[in-house]
């Protein structure tokens, strides 16, 4: 028995994600057990849930394809706060220069998209049989409200990537993406921007039902506060803010912000008490230079990381007051005096002013650290946000205890307005620098791209400084492959 489920769990790994044919998406081995098989006890649905969680930091088709961490620099890469300080040798660089994403052929603009489809059909496996696994409510009903977050979070990720922006009081019936609710590779078109976001809430609604009193083991895997702290996330980018200010206080609730210590020197594990949800990749499951800390770490010893230090924008980091313990994250010397201990440059390390030191790998010769998805400062800075539209008052309060918490000689505020959303938006991209936000913010809050004025160098970036807000190049471009494969897609403008 214990052999099978091996097997299934291997088997099931190996699915891709689809939304449409088998010599696309779907790449089944022949051996490859059917979707039932892995459905018929509790025990076996858990094997398909570690698989998917397993597949967030899993090496795909090149070095810069490893899972959910690589999306999460793409993302950054596509904003201003992120600098790339040397060509390197070349990974995200294209996506860097807006290339990749406008380009429906390129492997980067379909690796998000295949990727996340794979999570959408092993997520399906579970939804579509756990219905009749045998074992205990209780463990059937914590699977299924995991695969119901995973469903509703890969289908948020594609439709902020491949469609148009939700604009709230309007129908939006632009296009998303495909929905898909089976595991099967039947064609479908793309749903409107509208109908995706309804499945997406349904799914996290039945999610927070069902995980309602699930205590999970670590935090790989979701529990009720993780499922709010993503519909928060999708009601802030609906401008549903009400509930976004609610679903977001609630999320946080029962967590602590680091203290400044703990967010210099152990900001890099999931057993972070502000961590809400995060991958902690052990020595064996290490996918070495496709690791998220192969790119972003400081110290790990790769030709990426020695030669294309990555820094903050300057002009970002003149906003972050000297008292904060986040100036601390970068050096503008680029000297790193002042690393966490144990950390130490070696002399072949490029050091090149503002570069960042938020990101420590395991070591030189390891560029394994855990993956942040999520954590309560996010929830704060959502709550914040969302109540700056009714209660200035209550969003001061909440911006103060986040903002204080990092620097202690934070004030509250007394903006008012737009400048006190500002103000908000700048302490967002200060917390959340480097977790892969960037594109989605800019995206969702309809505003341009500009990195006119900071440490950009226009070889580096292809001479793009600016992209107006509004302009197709927002939605990716549906990959050509599903095109080719799927005639009821239907590609967006270029």
């Amino acid at each position: 028995m214990k052999n099978s489920l091996i097997y299934i769990f291997s088997a099931l790994m190996l699915l891709s994600g689809n939304s449409c044919s088998e010599e696309f998406l779907d790449r089944t081995p022949t051996e490859d057990v059917p979707a039932a098989a892995a459905t018929t006890t509790t025990g076996n649905l858990f094997l398909v849930v570690n698989g998917i969680h397993r597949s967030l930091y899993q090496r795909y088709n090149s070095q810069g394809e490893g899972g959910i961490g690589c999306m999460m620099i793409q993302a950054d890469v596509l904003g201003e706060d992120f600098v790339m300080t040397s060509a390197g040798n070349g990974w995200f660089n294209n996506m860097y220069k807006w290339v990749d994403h406008t380009n429906a052929t390129d492997a980067d603009n379909l690796f998000p998209y295949r990727v996340l489809y794979r999570i959408i059909r092993n997520a399906n496996v579970i939804i579509n049989g756990a219905e009749n696994a045998v074992g205990p409510t209780a463990d059937r009903d914590a699977a299924l409200g995991q695969a119901l977050v995973y469903r509703a979070f890969a289908h948020f990720q594609l439709v902020q990537l491949f469609g148009k922006r939700y604009v709230a009081g309007s129908n939006n019936s632009q296009l998303g993406v495909p929905i898909r609710l089976t595991p099967d590779n039947e064609p479908l078109a793309r749903s409107t921007v509208e109908e995706v976001y309804a499945q997406v809430n349904q799914d996290l609604d039945d999610a927070i039902s069902l995980l309602s009193a699930y205590e999970r083991p670590n935090k790989s895997h979701f529990d009720v506060s993780v499922a709010k702290g993503l519909k928060a996330r999708v009601a802030l980018v609906q401008q549903n803010y009400t509930l976004a200010a609610t679903l977001a206080n609630q999320a946080r609730q029962g967590y602590t912000l680091m203290s400044n210590d703990e967010y210099f020197n152990s900001f890099n594990t999931y057993t972070n008490r502000e961590w809400m949800w995060g991958s902690f990749v052990q020595e064996d499951q290490t996918i070495f230079f496709a690791n998220f800390g192969a790119y972003v770490s400081r110290n790990f010893s790769s030709t990426n990381i020695r030669t294309n230090p990555k820094a903050i924008s300057t002009k970002l980091y003149a906003q972050i007051a000297s008292t904060d313990v986040r100036a601390r994250l970068f050096d503008p010397t680029g000297q790193h005096a002042n690393l966490p201990p144990g950390v130490v440059l070696a002399s072949n390390f490029a050091k090149r002013p503002y570069t960042s030191q938020k990101f420590i790998a395991a070591g030189t010769g390891d560029s394994r650290m855990d993956i942040p998805y999520m954590r309560a400062a996010e929830m704060y800075l959502i709550e914040a946000e969302a109540l700056s539209y009714s209660n200035e008052a209550a969003a001061k309060q909440v911006l103060f205890t986040l903002a204080s918490n990092r620097n202690p000689n934070y004030t509250l505020s007394t903006n008012t307005g737009q400048a006190l959303k500002n103000e908000i938006y700048t302490q967002r991209r200060i917390e959340l620098w480097g977790e892969g936000f960037r594109f989605f913010d800019l995206k969702r809050l309809n505003q341009p791209l500009d990195r006119t004025g900071a440490n950009h160098q226009s070889d580096l970036v292809g001479q793009l400084f600016q992209v107006p807000a509004g302009d197709p190049r927002w939605e990716w471009q549906i990959p050509l492959d599903e095109i080719n494969s799927n005639p009821l897609v239907e590609q967006n403008p270029s």
